[in-house]
């Protein structure tokens, strides 16, 4: 099995999962389970030789024409990556069977959960920026679906919507920056271009590729001004939450900017823009954590820290940081989907999850108690747990940057302080203290909730407890890539007293007295503003665009959908007016060439007639007689095309305009008299349009006649279509054998066309019927 086929598995089951529910009933989230847990053992198998050095490639033809490629290649990130999206995905599945254990939907979700595994594997394993770009944007689709599973409430489907424009819009400014990038390295593939060096840095389009490509993945991963929607999916099932905004979704964002550093980075403008936005999402996101009493609120906002410090770390560049980022990342997404697991399992069995009405619920759900305690514990920053690891790793690589390690430490060390406070909250306030009566009698959540958060928890603190199984191999290999050089390292629960272990013990007791207090920092004036201004504030901006945006498109719609022919028509006049002449004149060398020697009394004859016969129809009193009078007109061209030896073309002008009199002459009969008045200023504004027109297409006229045309494709039909095509009619042979496809295209329309007139006609016949009845 290669990558391509773990991939379209996962798409294939998902198709069939709804079918797997009905037949596993209870059981489907096991049985579902067994594809991403397969997954994972697959990419386990390739553990040694990725994380010895070698990446694994894999290529099938796409597009052959275009000698585009689905390419994929497995390196020490992409099988971290590979590895946190199937191995939390076989808990999520099922913890899911239990979570929504009877829902009427469950197939569906887990057709949707699957189609965004799917996706987001093909994220970190394609090598091709299209394809990348392809399951990218698959991901914001799935996540929409499974944001808004709950599409009965309002608020889920705001939040989906919110989730999808945010992310689809930053997805499509990535999709500009990756062409821009593959057009400045020469290559669509990603382990090409990361081979360019200093290529794309030195390109003139590198600014431009740099913010359209952190235009995408800031929005994907939620950094500063775009936290918002984040802890706004957390309207989502739990095991949505759980799965796609703690280990998977929301990191695609730092998995593209980590795979791009090579390069993207080791520029000022990178380092700069990274490492500020990184850091200032970073506090803002875990003190928000402190505003709110919801536990998936305050996971989420704790998440947005996560991320915020991620995309830091990167930005900084030196190989201290990047080994923080690949244990952060790591460590975050086991304690993290853990956590949310646990929080769902709260609201699950008690009914709420607002810890001002939860309490002494260790007495009554003991091993969910225990996971909750032993994931806080990492997510805290306290050993022996991997959580303290990356911590002691975030304080070591904010020390070492060289240009401000002091304003950056100040930044991380105030963050943890309030992540330890979440922490807290999320592991006592529950659990502890006076049982509280909540709407549901609480007990103890069914094994397939609390065998996920316990195996993730259990894992964090045995790779906490020995981080020598995966730091010189996986996290080394990783860490290389983001890199792009070789790095080998070793973790420690220990390095002695140092400064990052006096900052730990700082922000540990700050972090526990900010706890105490929580209470009265959370309702006081000052955390109330800040709520507004770093939570309100931007998520108002954005319902402010969209309602701007939904005005303007009211207000366009309006205008130019009116409903009145003539207002289509000048619409379409004056944008092909104004577009066309102001490129003509910037553009074009516009001369007059010499005319009037080669013609002919006929043509001029005709000439004079096409005049008479368009200032007939403008001047005329009736739509009779303007329908006449363009008939005429065009039976002027006819005679044209005969002049210039084009007969079928005269045949088919003359059959056209003599039925389109006709028809137009019958259907003029019945319909009564319009009674609208035209003004002197709209008669003028009409024929200021028109003269523009005329003069536009004048000028192309003039200017086709001042070219030397290329006669090769003329040519090329002359000579083949009668020996090639068998073809006695060139119009013909190039209609039915070269322009076969764009002919029946146009057959098709015409036909839909038909149908579409035969059942209005019909619909119409009835309704006269069903009147005369009556």
């Amino acid at each position: 099995m290669g990558m391509l086929e773990a991939i379209l598995i996962v798409f294939v089951v998902a198709f069939l999962s709804p079918f797997i529910v009905r037949f596993t009933k209870d059981y489907s989230g096991w049985v579902i389970a067994v594809l991403p847990a397969g997954i994972f053992l697959y990419f386990l198998s390739l553990y040694g030789e990725v994380t010895s050095g070698n990446a694994i490639f894999e290529a099938t033809p796409w597009f052959p024409g275009l000698d585009i490629n689905m390419t994929f290649f497995l390196d020490g990130l992409s099988l971290a990556f590979a590895l946190i999206i199937s191995g939390i995905g076989t808990f999520i599945c099922i913890y899911a069977g239990g979570y929504l254990k009877g829902h009427e939907y469950l197939g569906r979700f887990f057709l949707s959960l699957l189609l965004f595994m799917g996706s987001m594997l093909g994220v970190v394993l394609a090598d091709n920026l299209l394809a990348l770009f392809v399951f990218w944007e698959l991901t914001s689709f799935t996540s929409y679906l499974l944001i808004g599973f709950n599409n009965e409430k309002e608020d889920s489907r705001k939040a989906a919507l919110q989730a999808l424009l945010i992310t689809g819009t930053g997805g499509l400014a990535m999709l500009a920056g990756a062409i821009m990038l593959g057009m400045a390295a020469g290559t669509m593939n990603i382990s090409e271009i990361i081979s360019s060096g200093v290529v794309i840095s030195e390109s003139p389009y590198y600014l431009a590729i740099l913010i359209l490509i952190l235009a995408g993945a800031f929005t994907k991963s939620a950094q500063f001004p775009f936290h918002f929607w984040l802890p706004g999916a957390m309207a989502a099932p739990t095991p949505v939450s759980a799965y796609l905004h703690s280990a998977t979704m929301v990191k695609a964002g730092v998995y593209l900017l980590a795979r791009l550093n090579p390069v993207l980075g080791d520029t000022e403008v990178w380092m700069y823009t990274l490492t500020g936005f990184g850091a200032a999402t970073m506090v803002i996101g875990a003190w928000l954590a402190l505003v709110y009493t919801d536990l998936k609120k305050i996971l989420a906002y704790s998440t947005v820290m996560a991320l915020g410090t991620i995309t830091m770390l990167i930005g900084m560049g030196h190989p201290y940081a990047l080994e923080a980022a690949i244990v952060f990342i790591v460590g975050h997404s086991l304690y993290k989907g853990a956590l949310f697991m646990v929080a769902g399992s709260i609201d699950h069995e008690a009914g709420t999850r607002d810890v001002r009405f939860l309490g002494g619920l260790k007495k009554l759900m003991p091993i969910t108690a225990a996971c909750a305690a032993i994931a806080a514990l990492s997510m805290g920053g306290i050993p022996p747990m991997l959580g303290f690891i990356g911590k002691e790793l975030v304080y070591e690589a904010a020390l070492s940057f060289a240009p401000a390690p002091m304003i950056l430490i100040t930044i991380a060390v105030l963050a943890n302080i309030a992540v330890v406070a979440s922490s807290a909250i999320v592991a006592i306030r529950p659990f502890y203290g006076e049982e509280k009566e909540t709407p549901k009698h609480a007990h103890e959540a069914p094994m397939s909730m609390w065998i996920g958060p316990a195996s993730l928890a259990t894992m964090g603190l045995l790779i906490g407890l020995f981080p020598f199984i995966v730091d010189k191999s996986l996290f080394s290999s990783a860490a290389s890539a983001v890199g792009n050089e070789d790095m080998s390292f070793y973790l420690s629960l220990w390095h002695g007293i140092n400064l990052p272990l006096i900052l730990s013990v700082v922000t540990l007791t700050l972090g526990i007295g900010v706890f105490f207090i929580w209470d009265k920092i959370r309702e006081s004036g000052g955390m109330k503003l800040y709520g507004k201004l770093f939570a309100g504030v931007p998520e108002g901006g954005y319902d402010y665009s969209l309602s701007g945006m939904l005005r303007f498109a009211n207000f366009q719609t309006n205008v130019f959908q009116s409903g009145y022919l003539h207002i289509y028509m000048i619409s379409i006049l004056v944008v092909t007016v104004v577009g066309a002449g102001a490129t003509l004149i910037l553009k074009a060398d516009i001369g007059m060439p010499e005319i009037g020697s080669g013609i002919t009394f006929f043509e001029l004859t005709i000439a004079l007639a096409m005049v008479v016969s368009a200032f007939a129809a403008v001047m005329a009193r009736t739509a009779l007689t303007a329908i006449t009078s363009l008939g005429l007109l065009g039976f002027c061209i006819a005679l044209i095309y005969v002049t210039f030896s084009a007969p079928d073309l005269a045949i088919t002008q003359v059959l056209v305009e003599t039925l389109t009199v006709i028809l137009a002459a019958l259907v003029l009969v019945k319909i009564p008299k319009p009674k609208i008045k035209e003004s002197v200023g709209a008669k003028l504004r009409d024929f200021i349009i028109a003269a523009g027109a005329g003069l536009l297409v004048t000028t192309f006229m003039l200017l086709v006649l001042r070219t030397n045309l290329d006669m090769t494709l003329s040519n090329y039909f002359g000579e083949n279509s009668y020996e090639i095509a068998h073809g006695k009619n060139i119009v013909n042979v190039i209609l039915v054998d070269y322009r076969a496809l764009d002919t029946m295209g146009e057959i098709t329309v015409l036909a839909v066309a038909g149908v579409g007139i035969i059942a209005l006609i019909k619909l119409f016949m009835q309704s006269a019927k069903k009147e005369k009845a009556q």
